[in-house]
């Protein structure tokens, strides 16, 4: 069941409450659908900045730089048939990229008018929410110059790791799209892709970092409360 909360803190943004919405499982055409919506909706000011938090089923996403260049998709369509993964066509930055179950996945709708209109800056927010969040499970994770996301052991060239892609789309400052963060992620099936378009770095995941299993709740609270230090309200848990 899908579970919401208002964010406000202090008379200063108290006009610009953020909604969380955790909706669990969702088809990756249904979401599609869904942010369209919540995008016109947050235009026309009839909803606050949305954070929604949800898994996918299997399915691999091209960003505009895959739309023009497939090559970083390795597998055929018939093994990827075989594998039940669809591929989709997205209006996101970026290139190749596999969704799944225990991979969180973060669709910021967000209003960036009037003081946060610079797309450099959003995502460089975007990535120290996830590096905050990481920070939570004793883990570090950090940039590596030169590329967007989050990786664990970024100092150390190409035994650099990624954990959390991102991918954003802005339309006259109103965001979608946003981040995938691996939790219990199945990493073989990376190997169908070279992702993000980078060969000489590999993936991980939080469970794989940790040694543990991680609950996909105490990971979405974390995003939560980090997402809103960064960018402003802090949520009622």
């Amino acid at each position: 069941m899908a579970r919401t909360h208002a964010a406000q803190h202090g008379a200063e943004v108290d006009s610009r409450p953020l909604d969380v919405r955790r909706i669990g499982l969702v088809a990756y055409g249904d979401a599609l659908d869904l942010q369209a919506r919540l995008v016109e909706e947050r235009r026309a000011g009839t909803i606050p900045d949305t954070l929604l938090l949800l898994q996918h089923p299997p399915v691999i996403t091209l960003g505009v730089k895959a739309r023009r260049d497939r090559q970083n998709l390795l597998a055929t369509p018939e093994a990827l048939a075989r594998a039940g993964i669809d591929v989709y066509e997205t209006g996101r930055g970026g290139d190749v990229t596999f969704h799944g179950p225990g991979q969180l996945v973060g669709y910021p709708i967000l209003d960036l008018r009037p003081d946060r209109c610079d797309v450099h800056r959003y995502v460089r927010d975007l990535e120290e929410v996830l590096i905050r969040a990481t920070r939570g499970f004793g883990v570090a994770a950090g940039r590596v110059p030169g590329l967007t996301g989050i990786w664990v052991d970024a100092d150390h060239g190409s035994r650099a790791r990624k954990l959390a892609a991102i991918g954003v789309r802005i339309s006259r400052w109103i965001t979608s799209h946003g981040f995938a963060y691996n939790v219990t992620t199945d990493l073989d099936k990376f190997k169908l892709i070279v992702p993000c378009g980078i060969a000489d770095r590999g993936v991980t995941s939080l469970s794989a970092e940790t040694g543990r299993a991680v609950a996909m709740s105490r990971l979405e609270d974390e995003v939560a409360s980090a997402f809103a230090a960064v960018f402003g309200p802090t949520p009622r848990q």
